[in-house]
């Protein structure tokens, strides 16, 4: 770790913890339906909005109703979101001319956008029109990170909620978090990028003549910024361009680069505010917010270090001057920044990148690899994160209760053998989607044909690829064919199954605490908000990512790391 690097780790620490409470309170009366700075301006488009589709806010949904409306919903955008594609060179906004998207790839692409992983098995600036990108994957950034917000604030009412049966309305929940939060935030944040340069237009591409060639080079263009903003702030990830935030027309200077990556991380940490306010006590948000960080900057901190050390091969050739490991990475941002943004995208559900992850040393690979194997809950995707963390807080919470013979409790309500049934299929599901996957890919000729490298490395690929699925990430290790047809079809059916299989547990076990009578606490209590909890919920999550996953991980960038050593 050098002095820059601790630097740069201290600065966004403090960047991020600084604007957790004012975003966070804000959300909490958004969701309260308080009045906020923007009820005037935006009200009226609210109550058109309810009008036009015939809804009325104050119906409120059982946990199947709402879960039923979450499913029904994403799956019309995923059938509109793949029509788009297939039918893209038949609209207008296609300057380049550009052709349907092949079957498997459009199929791959719209649950990809639909269930907020924006894994990108295309080229963006080749591949979807200007339409396609506007209209269809930058909508679905907005409404699919706004269903996994509406999922936690449901969630959050039914851990608050004392003997009712609903959850709230999902087309409200809906609407008010794309309207009041996700909207305004983008807004402001693409003005802000616009005017350091990331490109926000509808003209086609531009033809330059480089210094060093004869032949002129065609430089596409597009509505980047627009969308560029709501992929770091709805922890989408997917990029306007292939190469997505190592571009400079997505992410041009130094400033860039580091709001972009305190956008990953915003809402996913003020939300963990948004729950305390939500649920009247805010030492509870405080303690998952704690316990996120001591989950991802110590292995950010072991990613900067990794990647400040050449690869062995490297190191060992006379002819390479001693120092960090630059390869896939942009000599614009360096190390540091490339290795706070590995670690910050793949604890962040966000999936976009500054660095080719592929590129890094095996132990620096083995970070944004295991932050995904938590279970994304360090910090998450919006909405995501902190109801998949809940999910592990319950599970803390019964093991302590096993230890001292108490029936668990957390916040007043009693967790019983359903709740844990629903927490535990939380947070296994992904663990079983990822290796399943990973497993039939290795057994089969097709799977091991998608790998560009052999052994080691070639297995990292593959379960990097199951594991960004799964955990509806969307980053990769770039090696991976993710255009052939089997990795566009088993990468979907994961994503789709990593993110609904999540959602109707946490839905059925918000719906169980909704019904509980709150009992008050007592002597026996378990403290929820202490260190001492904290210390356990941090060592339920690296436990069971632990379990689920050292084997595999032995097996690739660990035994890779060893091999190089020893060459």
């Amino acid at each position: 770790m050098t002095s820059r690097a601790w630097a740069l780790l201290l600065i966004y620490i403090v960047v991020l913890v600084a604007l957790v409470k004012p975003l966070g309170g804000y959300m909490a009366r958004v969701y309260d339906d308080e009045p906020t700075w923007l009820s005037r301006l935006l009200g009226p488009v609210e109550r058109a909005l309810y009008r036009l589709f015939g809804v009325d806010p104050r119906h409120e949904m059982t946990w199947r109703q709402y879960a039923v409306a979450v499913i029904a919903f994403s799956a019309a955008g995923l059938a509109f979101l793949y029509g788009l594609e297939r039918l893209q060179q038949a609209f207008a906004l296609n300057p380049d001319h550009l052709a349907a998207v092949p079957t498997f790839v459009a199929f791959n692409t719209a649950i990809s956008f639909v269930t907020n992983t924006n894994w990108q098995a295309y080229g963006g600036e080749t591949t979807m029109t200007y339409l396609t990108q506007a209209v269809g994957l930058a909508t679905q950034n907005f409404i699919s990170a706004a269903a996994g917000m509406a999922v936690m604030v449901a969630l959050i009412r039914g851990i608050r909620g004392r003997q009712v049966h609903t959850l709230g309305n999902f087309w409200a929940d809906l609407t008010r978090t794309t309207l009041y939060i996700l909207m305004p935030l983008a807004l402001a944040f693409a003005l802000v990028l616009v005017s350091q340069g990331v490109v926000q237009t509808f003209h086609g591409a531009v033809t330059a003549t480089p210094l060093a060639a004869d032949s002129l080079q065609q430089i596409a263009r597009g509505p980047a910024a627009s969308q560029i903003a709501i992929k770091q702030l709805g922890t989408n990830g997917g990029g306007f361009f292939n190469s997505n935030s190592a571009v400079p027309f997505e992410n041009p200077t130094p400033l860039t680069n580091f709001l972009e990556c305190v956008a990953i991380l915003l809402i996913p940490a003020a939300l963990c505010y948004t729950f305390g306010k939500m649920v009247k006590d805010t030492r509870q948000g405080w303690a998952l917010l704690a316990a996120m960080m001591i989950l991802l900057f110590p292995v950010t901190g072991f990613a900067m270090w990794a990647e400040q050390h050449q690869a062995p091969a490297v190191a060992a050739v006379a002819a390479v001057a001693p120092g960090p490991n630059l390869e896939g990475k942009e000599q614009r941002f360096g190390v540091p920044e490339s290795a706070l943004w590995a670690t910050a995208t793949t604890a962040a559900s966000n999936g976009s990148v500054d660095a080719m992850h592929d590129s890094f040393t095996p132990l620096g690979g083995a970070t944004p690899l295991w932050m995904m194997m938590l279970g994304e809950v360090s910090f998450g995707g919006v909405g995501s994160g902190l109801y998949g963390m809940l999910a592990f807080v319950l599970v803390a919470v019964f093991v302590s209760g096993l230890m001292v013979g108490r029936t668990p409790e957390y916040l007043g309500k009693k967790i019983g053998a359903y709740e844990m049934k629903m927490a535990s299929i939380a947070v296994l599901i992904t663990g079983a989607l990822i290796l399943v996957g990973t497993a039939i890919a290795v057994a089969t000729p097709l799977g091991r044909a998608g790998a560009t490298n052999p052994g080691a490395h070639g297995f990292s690929q593959i379960l990097y690829a199951f594991t960004s699925g799964a955990n509806n990430n969307g980053s990769a290790f770039a090696g991976v064919g993710a255009a052939q047809d089997f990795y566009a079809l088993a990468v979907g059916i994961v994503m789709w199954f990593g993110r609904f299989f999540v959602i109707v547990p946490i839905l059925a076990l918000a719906g169980s605490l909704a019904a509980k009578q709150k009992v008050p606490a007592g002597a026996g209590t378990l403290p929820t908000h202490t260190p001492l909890f904290i210390v356990m919920l941090v060592g339920t999550v690296v436990l069971v990512g632990a379990l689920n996953f050292l084997p595999a991980l032995a097996l690739g960038p660990i035994v890779e790391h060893l091999t190089a050593l020893a060459r």
